[in-house]
């Protein structure tokens, strides 16, 4: 009886360790978080791989910097924040039928993926082909799935940028293409111990979890490296429909303007747009006049002192902060990357708003 409960416990500790997350790792909070290189297959893959290697990998997304750690929170940017994914226009970064055909080959498989998404076997096709092929251009927190036994099994991963996904109409990626895996929200860990080989570059206070958005996304504002342009995919197209679009406003990760509000203090109709009028023509001629003789007739320096310094003098201070508001400060010929995202700030809430550029703030994930 002895020897069976050591063997028990052994085999608990096995499976608790491996990245399937059949143990605490992907429940309770307390295990690994394993990273998962953009062209690595991975433990137990749901199908051979469907990203497409003929398009170049999406250049990285540029974050301000952070100062909470992994441990304390990672942040939360809106699955429709321009420039979120990457991707090469005209080209899909999955291959979606071939997904579909493994799938249907084996139907066990099929079935463990639909259960994992929560939909109906028989609906696997139409919803791949409702998703949109992309690239992370971020490092990506993610709760990934494998398929042994015959069932589906879970770990929490970081997914490296450039590597090809599936994103739902909520801007969320649901199928990692380079395993066939299905894909779900991350789950939180107490005190998560990374595990793997870091790639080139892998900074953990720099990755991020995706937000759902909370409207449906229509169009996804994509950044290309190949061109180093933009282009914008309709939802679930696959490239063929795919148009280049202006670059998004680049973000202001924090803005250190003057505390003047944009609509409160209107500027006066001398200050608007000639500053030098405001300065007198001969600031110190005051005290000549009444010290000059007689015999030279002062007529030209009185007549200019007493009208111009009363009325330009106050009007022109106000002129600084007023002509330049904080939404203003968005320069919007430079091409953005992604928009920032800011630790400090904890309301869920605007994680998910629409309105590029700005994602959203910290969440508290790791």
């Amino acid at each position: 009886m002895t020897a069976v409960l050591v063997a028990v416990a052994a085999l608990a500790v096995v499976l608790t360790n491996r990245p399937d997350g059949s143990g605490d790792t992907a429940r309770s909070g307390g295990g690994e978080v394993f990273l998962q290189n953009a062209a690595a297959t991975g433990p137990d893959p749901f199908t051979p791989s469907t990203a497409r290697t003929d398009g170049a990998s999406s250049a990285p997304a540029s974050l301000p910097p952070r100062t909470a750690s992994a441990e304390a929170g990672t942040p939360r940017v809106s699955g429709a924040a321009p420039g979120l994914y990457g991707g090469t226009r005209s080209v899909a970064s999955c291959d979606v039928e071939r997904q579909i055909r493994f799938l249907a080959d084996e139907p066990a498989k099929n079935t463990a993926f639909a259960k994992v998404l929560g939909i109906r076997p028989d609906d696997v096709p139409s919803y791949l082909r409702s998703l949109t092929p992309l690239n992370l251009r971020v490092d990506t927190r993610v709760t990934n799935h494998g398929f042994r036994d015959g069932a589906a099994t879970s770990y929490q991963a970081i997914l490296q940028t450039g590597t090809a996904v599936l994103v739902d109409g909520r801007g969320m990626p649901r199928v990692r293409c380079a395993c066939g895996n299905p894909l779900t929200d991350p789950v939180a860990q107490r005190a998560p111990r990374t595990m793997g080989t870091p790639w080139q570059g892998f900074n953990s206070s720099q990755v991020v979890v995706v937000a759902p958005a909370p409207t449906v996304v229509k169009v996804f504002v994509v950044y290309d490296p190949v061109d180093e342009g933009w282009f914008a995919r309709k939802q679930g197209d696959t490239g063929e429909r795919d148009r280049p679009t202006p670059p998004p406003p680049r973000p202001t990760p924090s803005v250190s303007t003057p505390p003047t509000s944009p609509g409160t203090d209107p500027p006066s109709s001398p200050a608007t747009d000639s500053p030098s009028t405001s300065t007198p023509a001969s600031p110190d001629p005051p005290s000549s006049p009444p010290s000059s003789p007689p015999s030279d007739p002062p007529s030209d320096p009185p007549s200019d002192p007493p009208s111009d310094p009363p009325s330009d003098g106050p009007s022109s201070p106000p002129s600084g902060p007023v002509t330049d508001s904080p939404g203003d400060t968005t320069d919007r010929s430079a091409p953005a990357v992604v928009p920032s995202t800011a630790p400090s700030t904890e309301s869920p809430a605007e994680t998910t708003t629409d309105s590029p550029p700005a994602p959203g703030p910290a969440g508290r994930l790791v």
